[in-house]
Order: structure tokens, then sequence, then C-alpha cells
């Protein structure tokens, strides 16, 4: 069997690595050949959320519609077609209307509620030109449709019956539980993201202060919060790296996922818990989405929907590195249960065989 993804965007891009490129191992293990082509070049990554640039942006987008174009000629030579989000980002669904026209077999994957309006100021100018309604015509014509949680196949099932959830999941043999020495008695609390989710940190502003009142020895380090690394007080803003990553999530204590309680939200696939806790961090997240399957309340980490619950939440935490450890404990057995690779690749290749078939 030969897959063809169709993918948004590189590497860098943490979607498309935790929902396809991490289960290629297990698919060339199997037998199955694949190609990976991303919309989106590194070059192009690499300013997208950028300011102005506006030349260079311009040039690489065309670059790479012609590029997805010629995708259409390279998809004969393969037996299914795999879609990640969708093909195109702008436009109706022109390229997997034409897939199905040939005959190929598609599977499609989506992780965010992307048939509703996205609000991200990251995305804010070239959201108007996207078009959210394609979403159901793409599952509709779907041999099998991947969901990222529940509340996402609740809206695949309108479309299409053969529908399956597969949460993003995590290499548990790279990303490894490593007990963090607090002898300076610093405690840091962190967060890792991306431009697109950094807007959610600003409920938290207010909890911060409260907290860096309440205890003089706790840092605060944002990964991927600024396209800048700097430091203002006991806020620490790191920028992204890739090779930087784990070596990020080992420098915390806490980690932390605010959400809103919006529709968009409740799409959300809670990955960020999921990266915390296979790191064996105690999480405070929303009980938002997928969160409220991910953590168990008291036992891995804590929910906290308002101000007074996540300055509550931390502070236990940061109080007591006893029950930081056991709670991290906690949560890394529960991602090597229910999402690790170990249990989703299988109902990965399961998925692109039965479309195959």
């Amino acid at each position: 069997m030969k897959v063809l993804f169709l993918v948004p965007y590189p590497t860098e891009g943490a979607s498309n690595r935790i929902r396809v490129e991490q289960f290629l191992p297990f698919l060339e293990e199997n037998g199955v050949k694949y190609r990976v082509r991303p919309f989106i070049n590194k070059r192009f990554y690499d300013i997208l959320y950028l300011p102005y640039h506006y030349v260079q942006k311009a040039f690489w987008f065309a670059i790479c519609t012609i590029n997805r174009i010629l995708d259409l000629a390279r998809a004969v030579g393969y037996d299914v077609i795999f879609i990640h989000r969708e093909a195109f980002p702008f436009g109706g669904a022109i390229i997997e209307s034409i897939l199905h026209r040939m005959g190929k077999p598609i599977v499609f994957d989506f992780d965010d509620a992307i048939f509703l309006p996205n609000t991200s100021s990251a995305n804010i100018y070239i959201d108007r030109f996207k078009s959210p309604g394609k979403v159901a015509r793409i599952i509709g014509m779907s041999k099998c449709v991947i969901a990222g949680n529940n509340y996402l196949k609740q809206f695949a099932l309108k479309f299409n019956k053969n529908v399956i959830v597969i949460p993003s999941s995590i290499d548990t043999g790279k990303y490894k539980r490593r007990l963090r020495s607090t002898a300076d008695g610093e405690v840091v609390i962190g967060w890792m993201g991306s431009g697109t989710t950094k807007d959610f940190l600003h409920s938290l502003e207010p909890v911060f202060a409260k907290l860096s009142g309440m205890h003089k020895n706790i840092t605060f380090k944002l990964v991927g919060a600024g396209s800048k690394e700097k430091r203002q007080g006991n806020v620490i803003y790191k920028k992204w790296k890739m090779e930087e990553e784990l070596a990020d999530l080992n420098s915390f204590d806490i980690g932390i996922m605010p959400l809103p309680d919006t529709e968009w939200a409740k799409g959300k696939c809670g990955f960020k818990a999921i990266l915390y806790m296979a790191c064996g961090l105690p999480v405070v997240v929303s009980p938002v989405g997928a969160n409220l399957d991910i953590v168990d309340d008291g036992v891995n980490g804590f929910f906290a929907s308002n101000e007074a619950e996540w300055v509550n939440a931390v502070s236990k935490l940061a109080g007591d590195e006893g029950l930081r450890r056991a709670m991290g404990g906690k949560g890394r057995e529960k991602v090597m249960q229910k999402y690790s690779l170990q249990y989703t690749a299988p109902l990965f290749l399961k998925c692109l065989v039965e479309a195959y078939e």
C-alpha cells in the first residue's frame, strides 16, 4: 500500500508532526510506503507568523500553490490519500473534490473545530479567506474520518458514519519523566504553545500577579508565547525551538493549559496536557473539551475555571513537592495507557488499511 499524506505544515508545525509524522516509522515497519507533502514549506513557515514580510509571503504562497497542484499528478501513483485538516488553506474543497473524482480513497483527519471560524489573533487577516464550510464536504467525500476527540466526532457523524476517534498521542519513549531537582527552591510554572494559542494566556495575567505575591520562589516560563526571548520580572518568554522542546519541558515543575469555554476551544485535543503529563508533570487545566477526559481532577492534576481556582490549584502544587511528584507519576501512567503511540499507532494503520480495501 502506498499513501500520499497531504498536510498543512513542515515538521515544525506541531499539528501534523503529532497527527501524522510520528506514525511514519510504525507504518514503514508494517510495509506501508508513503510520501508526505506539506503545503507550506519550511522557508515559508519561518516567516508565516512574523509581521510584514508581505512580498516574501506572497512569493512562497505562489510556489506552494503550484506544488499543491502538482500533487494531483503525484496522487496517481498512490493507493490512499490522507488529508490532515485540508489540502489547500483557502477557498472550497477543490483539491479534495478532484482527488475524489479520480477515485482515490480519502482518509480525513482533523484535530480542531476547523468547521468554525478561528478567531486567533495570529490568523486574523488570513481567516477571512478561509472556508470553514468545506469541512463537511470533505468529511462526506472521505472513506474514513479520524477525529481528535468526541466533540469533533459528533460533528463528523452528521456527514459520514465511518468516524473513529484517535486522540493526539505522544512517543513515551522520547518524552520521559525526569525528576528535576528543586534544591534551590525555585518552582517553574510552564506553558508551551504557539502564536495561535498564546491569547489564552491573557486570562491568567491576574493569576500570575497573585501567585507572585504569595510565592517568591515561583517563575513562569512561557515557551512559544513570543517571537523574542526576554524576561519580565519572574516571567520568562522563550521562543519555541524544536531541538530544545524536551529540555524546556524538563525545566518545568507544573504544566498549565488555560482555555476559554467556547465552541472552538471544545474542539481542542488537549495535547499540551498530554505533553506535560508524559514528562511526569502535574497539570492545572481548564475543564474544557478533551481536557475533561485527559485529566482526572485531584489525581494527576487540577481543574481550574476561574481566577480563585487557578490561584488555589497552582499554589497547592507549588508548595508541595511530594504532591507534584505523586500527581506527575499518575499523569505519566494515564498517558502510557491511553495517549501513547503504542496505543494509537495500530488504530492509525487500521484506518489506512480499511480505506485501501
